[in-house]
């Protein structure tokens, strides 16, 4: 008997939804890619519980017949491609014809679809692959499937399904992708029957940007429009003040298709170049066209890789569009500290945390500091503190200089003042007793699905840290108070950096976990910052509170407060001494 079989159309339909549908995004994805293949101007997306239950996807396209539409659900039948060369030149969202009959393998299926031509329309019901009904039936034009058990024939699948609201979130994320794209679609979205999302057509891709994304984008948000040889790249891109803490704010699509590609993500980096924070990412929406025979779109079964001809050419086109941009913008501003600086007292000029005052006992030695560090790092001599150091100047505007007695010690400011308010406020959260500032104009906040989402789960817990925020109703939130180390910062920065970690970390690993996140985001805001001019009594007095610290070695990130230059060592290069 041969050990070499073919496999039975179902299990291969099955094998092939594994590749295809990995949760309900991704059957949300395929139905929209098919419906706005189709010429839909509107697409309504419901979903129940998380897309467990339901996922409905409809259109005003062009529509099937009866006979196109029995063949949908046949694998590898498209109307997209007919030969070997339209494979290498693909114009549209789909084409692999392996979308339908995938989902129906694992699902439910029922398609509802008439053209304008037919006077009635066609309705075909799929059970785990096998067609179960073909009628007729009054219908509109266009095409309605809804997907019922997603994965009820596959256990395995369901079981790593997470939380509806997890699910959701994906599928959010995949409707917003859509909805960035194509501006001149309206786009419906729909959750246990409440309306989530209705973005009407526009012709001004920017008003799109703007309502999708949320978060008063509008005013910082500039054109990119910049052709290199055979590549355009255009788009907006935000202003390096706006960033995120993850590459969630980057919304690349090549020839209108959303992707994810390591070329296209570095390119946009290098084009913010310097102006941006090690760690944050920019908020781009951009859209690179390169003809169709020069990028490969068939990389994979979900269509979110491709594979350019000239992927260097490609990425410096992108690099450059987004440079030239921010250069010719000239906005002023750009690259100096925040104008508040509520980092110390103009009378006293004494850096505080904001908080009840750290008890100070003995100073400790700056050799315990350095324990936890590698063997190579060098060392002070016993029983030097860092009040003892004598200040010589400020280097930049970010590292104080000062002297010891073995030589050179440069102190980053900004990560020596947030371990300094980070313990103060953990401090302060432990004994409940967080200082706060009541706003007299409360900060309006306005949030995508996704985003409020986690921020409810963290109302209370953000409570208890000095951040009081309420729902204001939809979307929107409304911040009350703040801890006062944030009186006069930018507050809304600072929620959404909390919201992005919480999102990235997951709800999972536990509340106290996202309440230490938000504690070192809050102490990153609340710091001094790089490039700010500081006074030497200012400097003294930082120097004075980090001896007061258990741990003045990293930072609350885990970058190094400081670095020490020996005498010795600055002797030898000098070749002072051998």
């Amino acid at each position: 008997m041969s050990r070499i079989r073919i496999l039975p159309e179902l299990l291969s339909n099955k094998i092939a939804a594994g590749e295809i549908v990995e949760r309900p995004a991704s059957v949300v994805k395929e139905l929209i890619e098919n419906a706005i293949d189709a010429e839909s101007t509107k697409v309504l997306v419901e979903i129940k519980k998380g897309g467990r239950s339901l996922i409905r996807v409809s259109d005003n396209g062009i529509g099937m017949d009866r006979d196109d539409a029995l063949l949908s659900i046949e694998r590898y039948a498209t109307s997209k491609i007919y030969d070997e060369k339209d494979l290498f030149s693909i114009a549209t969202l789909g084409f692999r014809g392996e979308a339908l009959p995938s989902i129906a393998a694992v699902s439910d299926m029922e398609l509802v679809t008439r053209t304008e031509s037919s006077d009635v329309g066609a309705r075909i019901v799929v059970e785990g692959g096998k067609i179960k009904e073909v009628a007729k039936i009054g219908a509109p034009k266009g095409t309605m499937i809804s997907i019922n058990r997603l994965f009820f024939n596959t256990p395995a699948r369901r079981k790593y399904l997470k939380t509806d609201q997890t699910e959701f979130g994906h599928v959010s994320d995949t409707v917003t992708r859509m909805a960035l794209a194509l501006p001149d679609i309206h786009f419906k979205l729909l959750h246990n029957k409440r309306v989530l999302a209705n973005w009407a057509p526009t012709q001004e891709p920017l008003h799109r940007i703007s309502d999708v994304l949320k978060g008063g984008l509008q005013d910082d948000l500039y054109e990119v429009d910049y052709n290199g040889s055979d590549v355009r790249i255009s788009g907006f891109v935000a202003s390096p003040d706006i960033t995120k803490t993850t590459s969630r704010g980057l919304h690349v699509y090549v020839n209108g298709r959303f992707v994810r590609d390591k070329v296209l993500d570095h390119a946009v980096m290098e084009g913010y170049a310097s102006r941006l924070m090690k760690g944050k990412h920019p908020v781009v929406v951009l859209f690179v066209t390169v003809p169709y025979d020069k990028v490969d779109a068939n990389v994979h079964p979900t269509k979110s890789s491709v594979r350019f001809a000239s992927p260097r050419q490609v990425h410096d086109t992108v690099a450059n569009g987004i440079a030239e941009t921010l250069r010719t913008l000239d906005r002023p501003g750009w690259g100096r500290a925040p104008a508040a600086r509520l980092v110390h007292s103009p009378r006293s000029y004494t850096i505080h945390s904001s908080y009840a005052e750290i008890s100070e006992p003995a100073a400790k030695p700056l050799q315990e500091a350095y324990l936890q560090l590698p063997d190579h790092t060098p060392r002070l001599w016993p029983e030097t503190t860092f009040a003892s150091l004598r200040v010589i100047g400020q280097l930049h505007n970010t590292y104080i200089m000062c002297e010891s007695e073995d030589g050179l010690v440069l102190i980053d400011q900004h990560a020596a003042h947030e371990r300094v308010v980070f313990e103060s406020l953990k401090d302060a959260y432990g004994r409940s007793d967080i200082p706060t500032q009541g706003l007299l104009i409360h900060e309006k906040l306005e949030m995508t699905h996704r985003e409020a989402s986690i921020l409810d789960t963290l109302l209370k817990d953000l409570s208890d840290i000095g951040l009081e925020i309420e729902h204001f109703g939809g979307k929107t939130y409304l911040v009350r108070s703040v801890p006062d180390i944030l009186t006069g910062k930018p507050i809304k920065p600072l929620v959404m950096e909390i919201v992005e970690k919480v999102d990235e970390i997951g709800l999972a690993s536990g509340l106290h976990c996202a309440v230490d996140e938000s504690l070192i985001i809050m102490a990153c805001h609340g710091a001094i910052r790089a490039n700010e001019r500081l006074a030497d009594e200012e400097m003294k007095a930082l120097l004075k509170q980090l001896d007061a610290l258990d741990n003045a070695t990293y930072c609350p990130h885990g970058r190094p407060i400081l670095v020490h230059q020996s005498l010795r060592k600055i002797e030898k290069d000098f070749k002072r001494v051998v």
